[in-house]
């Protein structure tokens, strides 16, 4: 109990005594041993879906195992909430460079608009369709030797057959004109050759050929499309190879130009159904007050999403949700909670500014506030640290002892500054400090190397010290992330408009460290 807990600390001095029970306080309040989080498993059974994924893209061909494991398992779950909500169009929040916003139009045909604040990583996103373009073509050949391959061995197994279907094929093909299905047919027919068979075909029987060929792929087609129908989903109407009707022979030239007519025909409009599953990447900053309307002009009933969406923008994204009608529903993944602005850390901050946290009414009446230190160590990864991926004590101790030299020569205790990665990229301490002096706009001709190495002398026997200090900051970090986690979700709970909402645990935290997703869905009577 409560109690028990706090006997870890003097009441005196406050100074942590047990280190034991502060372990166990730790693991006691965490997500997983609270038993607030909702199983992807059963929310995925509560949406009707099927836990095994679409099959077809392979995420890991473009990206790295964490990304790959992060879009493959968040993309399915999305693409659950999307079909339960009855919603073919995607918002994702801080898209970065479009891993999840492309596999999302890639593989479940989504309309996806991806928006990060950074034209560099807009940039970025259209890089990634460039390379998608040249992976499609791969596939495209890949598919017409394949299918070419095995319609040669089909037609060598009955010539006969083959050579006396009859005339029947584009009336079929065209009356049903208007279905979907139909015009994928269409462009699969269209974008993969006769395979041989017209080679075997005279001019009067070429259209019975062609229904020959739709009617020995029919198998094929279905797990063409996984590989290719979906890229061709995602490309713009330019980026794919059109095959000229010209592979087909169709006897008299005025027959030859009706179909062709009606074959560019099927094939614009397929194309302007398949506009729906497209990726859009955009350029513009999110704040609570955006009006998406103003950014995306063909706004409709839609969802938002967020892998790691960095800092303010996580709770910025469930305020949207919160407030604009057309988005049916939420699925968001925060990071960076060290750059969450809080509402009563500094009281001489703006009193009307929107915070990221706290975000519930219940920690507002309280005044709550977590402080940048810890808010830090929420970002800590325990689950790495407990299977032996350590801290880098090394290049924390630089910095600590950075710091007191800034403090002690310099005079300085505040600074917007960051030393960033410097310390890969530095040989010795000295280089480091220097490095550092620099970044930070600071003269380090004051400073000699003697004194530099003095103050590493001083506390570098005080390593182990940092070292345990910071490991206790890892156990404590599941605990703060929790608070946060938590705000978020009572915020979704104290609106009225919503129908469900809950914390699902979607990835492997040692994989991917902040693994958790805000998920909620409005009443179906919202609009």
């Amino acid at each position: 109990d409560d109690d028990t807990f706090s006997s870890a600390f003097c009441e005196n001095s406050e100074k942590l005594i047990n280190v034991h029970l502060f372990a166990l306080a730790a693991k006691y309040y965490t997500l997983s041993n609270l038993g607030v989080c909702t199983p992807l498993e059963d929310v995925l059974e509560a949406l009707k879906g099927d836990s095994q994924g679409a099959t077809g893209i392979k995420p890991d061909e473009f990206m790295n195992n964490k990304k790959s494991h992060e879009v493959q398992v968040m993309s399915e779950l999305v693409d659950n909430i999307a079909n339960y909500c009855g919603i073919k169009q995607v918002i994702d929040i801080g898209s970065g460079k479009g891993y999840l916003s492309s596999f999302l139009s890639m593989q479940y045909n989504l309309k996806v608009y991806g928006i990060d604040s950074s034209s560099s990583n807009t940039n970025g996103a259209h890089e990634r369709n460039r390379k998608l373009k040249k992976h499609w073509r791969a596939y495209q050949s890949r598919g017409r030797e394949n299918l070419k391959s095995q319609s040669l061995e089909q037609a060598n197994d009955r010539p006969v057959e083959s050579e006396i279907k009859c005339k029947t094929i584009n009336e079929e093909l065209l009356s049903n004109a208007n279905s979907l299905q139909c015009q994928d047919q269409m462009i699969i027919q269209d974008l993969i050759p006769s395979c041989g068979f017209t080679e075997m075909a005279t001019p009067e029987t070429s259209t019975e050929t062609e229904a020959d060929l739709v009617a020995q792929t029919q198998s094929h087609e279905t797990k063409l499309s996984e590989e290719v129908l979906d890229i061709l989903n995602v490309l713009p109407a330019d980026a794919v190879e059109d095959f000229s009707s010209s592979h087909f022979n169709c006897g008299e030239l005025c027959e030859e130009e009706k179909v062709q007519r009606k074959m560019k025909s099927l094939r614009t409009k397929a194309r302007k159904s398949s506009e729906s599953n497209l990726y859009f990447p955009l350029t513009s900053c999110i704040t609570a007050e955006t009006e998406l309307g103003d950014i995306i002009t063909d706004l409709e009933d839609c969802m938002m999403v967020g892998l790691h969406t960095c800092g303010d923008l996580a709770a910025n994204t469930l305020r949207i949700f919160t407030a604009k009608p057309e988005i049916k529903a939420v699925c968001s993944v925060g990071c960076c909670y060290h750059l969450l602005s809080e509402q009563f850390e500094n009281q001489e901050e703006r009193c009307d500014q929107v915070w990221g946290f706290p975000m519930c009414q219940y920690l507002k009446d309280k005044g709550w506030c977590c402080g940048r230190n810890a808010r830090m160590s929420a970002c800590l990864a325990l689950e790495r640290v407990a299977v032996g991926q350590m801290l880098p004590t090394e290049s924390l101790f630089y910095r600590a002892v950075l710091q007191v030299i800034i403090e002690e020569i310099y005079g300085v205790t505040k600074s917007d500054r960051h030393v960033g990665k410097t310390f890969s990229k530095s040989s010795s301490f000295i280089d480091y400090v220097r490095r550092s002096l620099k970044k930070l706009e600071l003269d380090d001709s004051k400073l000699p190397d003697s004194c530099i190495m003095d103050y590493y002398e001083k506390y570098k026997h005080r390593m182990n010290e940092l070292e345990a200090f910071n490991m206790l900051k890892v156990v404590l970090a599941p605990c703060i992330e929790v608070l946060i986690l938590l705000d978020r979700l009572c915020y979704l709970k104290e609106q009225e408009n919503i129908a469900w909402s809950g914390l699902v645990k979607l990835f492997d935290p040692v994989k991917s460290p902040r693994c958790y997703a805000v998920i909620a869905l409005k009443n179906q009577s919202c609009s």
